[in-house]
């Protein structure tokens, strides 16, 4: 699929599905490391702003920038 005007809302769908599903699977690594013994910490943050409404805050680790290229790839591939 391209991205034109009518698709964006697809796309972003699937980039932050991908960018969850990739920071889930780096914790879920970082975790099975912990429980060897060994520390592995390379996250960065929290990101995030608060509003005083709504407060929004994201811990960006490589499983996040990693998942970029796969959601790319599906959104291109629908």
């Amino acid at each position: 699929m391209k991205l034109t005007a009518k698709t964006r809302g697809t796309f972003v769908g699937v980039l932050l599905l991908a960018l969850f599903i990739g920071t889930l699977s780096w914790e879920i690594i970082e975790r099975i490391v912990a429980s060897l013994g060994l520390t592995l910490d390379v996250s960065v943050g929290p990101v995030g702003f608060d509003a005083f409404v709504i407060a929004v805050w994201v811990r960006i680790n490589p499983g996040t920038v990693i998942a970029v290229y796969p959601g790319i790839r599906v959104f291109q591939s629908i």
